[in-house]
């Protein structure tokens, strides 16, 4: 994908439907520069919009109020995607949940190949839990079912 698309191809759509290691760069609040974090909790709504979700007190939330442009990558099918776009609070609180999450909207303006040229990804990222499996299960789940719902 050289070229630059205005939504989610197929592939990118269906690694977006379960959970996925991205990482999520926003412009900071305090110093006007970018900033980057690593999320978890992020599905595609359909081929233009995607959410996720985070700790309330995470300066992401006063990130994307200040300025919502936000940059996702996402690491798949031997390359590495950047998707552009707006964000917006969804939902101030995730209330079927037993933690303070937000969860933030992102209408996509661009998606592009952003691995550079003669190289590509050989093992993608991956990640592991590191408190107890069965609780994270849990609370994986309650999570992507609240930001499921409109």
């Amino acid at each position: 994908m050289s070229e630059i698309a205005h939504e989610l191809s197929e592939t990118i759509l269906s690694r977006f439907q379960k959970q996925k290691f991205v990482l999520l760069n926003t412009v900071d609040a305090e110093t006007g520069g970018p900033t980057g974090k690593a999320i978890s909790w992020i599905y595609a709504v359909n081929s233009r919009l995607l959410r996720f979700a985070v700790d309330q007190r995470s300066r992401i939330v006063d990130n994307i109020k200040r300025t919502p442009k936000v940059a996702i990558t996402l690491f798949a099918s031997g390359t590495v995607y950047t998707v552009s776009g707006k964000a917006s609070i969804f939902r101030e609180v995730l209330e079927e949940v037993p933690i303070s999450l937000t969860c933030i909207e992102v209408n996509i303006d661009t998606v592009k190949d952003a691995m550079f040229d003669g190289a590509r990804i050989s093992v993608e990222p991956e990640y592991e839990n590191t408190y107890d499996k069965r609780a994270a299960e849990k609370l994986d789940n309650q999570v992507f079912a609240a930001m499921k719902k409109a």
